[in-house]
């Protein structure tokens, strides 16, 4: 390649990146705080930046909203905590509508039914590795974006399947979510579910399609029994890892992606930006996500990385970082609750589970 030619592909990489890192990042000065015209501005700049349309009498109301978060992003990042906020395009929604909107009934639907018993293969491993990262290791396909449909659930289910099929075969397949939406009537949706009812699906039915043979559509469809005939990924079953163990957490997510359940509701959720999350959360879990790995800060902070389904302009790039090893014996935001991960033989060493992945600080 001559020298012209590199040039050209140095800055046409450039700006790609630039351009990446500018739709992820919407930066404020105390300046647009100054007056309503200035707030007014960065409104505009903000819808803009997003590009979020809105009618003249919805926007007036949009702004007040915004204006709120905006204060609170403000406040909460002037303060000495280790993760900071954003005006991501959630900021002109309300706390309310937001979890209306993307969160899930995980409290509701587990009163009904009860976590089932299982083994918990992974609870042998006592040498687990100080930090490990799936991502890695190709064992996480890109961010995904569930949209306004409680379907976090699926995404999680098909996260940790992805997972664990790539592990087992080398080989990383983007799946179905819309599939576990339209077909699991044993889950309700967009309206919500249970991890293991999906797991329990796709064992049962034989397996789950390709994402491109039964595309996403964040709404309730009525099930293509023609799509459903081609599943790409099997699995075996699945196991629930103890509830209220962090270290029995870490020793599942040492072998494989895992689904956990998370109380999503508050506003610094929300508007997460980056950092190690330690912000007020309950226990009401009400989103499911995934564990892809956990590691340490230099600072010698403990954290879990998560993958989440709200696309990779939330927080960093799609995944937030929550502290780990917390007093609280549930895990933060109840992170230790309720997890479960899927099972996939090995042709040659049935229901043996992955070896740890050896990733060190």
């Amino acid at each position: 390649m001559n020298n012209a030619k590199f040039l050209l592909v140095l800055l046409l990489t450039s700006a790609l990146l630039l351009g990446l890192a500018l739709a992820y990042s919407f930066e404020f000065h105390e300046s647009d705080l100054a007056s309503e015209e200035t707030l007014w501005d960065l409104y505009e700049r903000w819808r803009s930046h997003h590009t979020v349309s809105r009618d003249l009498q919805e926007k007036q109301k949009r702004f007040n909203v915004f204006k709120a978060n905006l204060h609170h992003v403000h406040k909460v990042n002037k303060m000495d905590k280790p993760y900071k906020l954003k005006l991501n395009m959630y900021a002109d929604m309300t706390n309310h509508e937001f979890r209306a909107s993307y969160g899930s009934k995980t409290a509701h639907y587990r009163m009904f039914h009860p976590r089932p018993v299982t083994e918990f293969m992974h609870g042998r491993f006592q040498d687990v590795p100080v930090s490990v990262d799936w991502r890695a290791k190709g064992a996480v396909t890109p961010v995904k974006n569930q949209g306004r449909c409680g379907s976090c659930w699926a995404f999680s289910t098909v996260a940790s399947v992805e997972g664990i099929n790539q592990i087992k075969t080398k080989q990383l397949v983007s799946l179905s979510e819309q599939e576990l939406v339209d077909c699991d009537h044993d889950n309700y949706g967009c309206n919500g579910g249970l991890v293991e009812h999906a797991l329990g699906y796709i064992n049962k039915i034989g397996g789950v399609v390709a994402e491109t043979t039964y595309p996403y559509h964040a709404k309730d469809e009525t099930c293509n029994s023609d799509k459903i005939n081609s599943p790409v990924v099997k699995i075996d079953g699945f196991e629930v890892v103890p509830e209220n163990d962090e270290n029995a957490l870490m020793k599942a997510v040492a072998n494989q992606p895992v689904s956990v359940a998370i109380d999503a509701s508050g506003s610094d959720m929300q508007l997460y930006s980056e950092g190690v999350f330690n912000g007020k959360c309950g226990t009401d879990l009400d989103h499911a996500v995934t564990a892809v790995g956990y590691g340490v800060t230099q600072d010698g902070t403990k954290y879990w990385i998560v993958k989440n389904s709200w696309g990779p302009g939330w927080g960093e790039k799609g995944y937030i970082r929550m502290q780990r090893g917390v007093e609280a014996k549930e895990g933060i935001c109840g992170i230790a609750m309720d997890a479960c991960y899927p099972i996939k033989s090995s042709s040659d060493n049935p229901r043996q589970s992955a070896q740890p992945a050896k990733d060190e600080l």
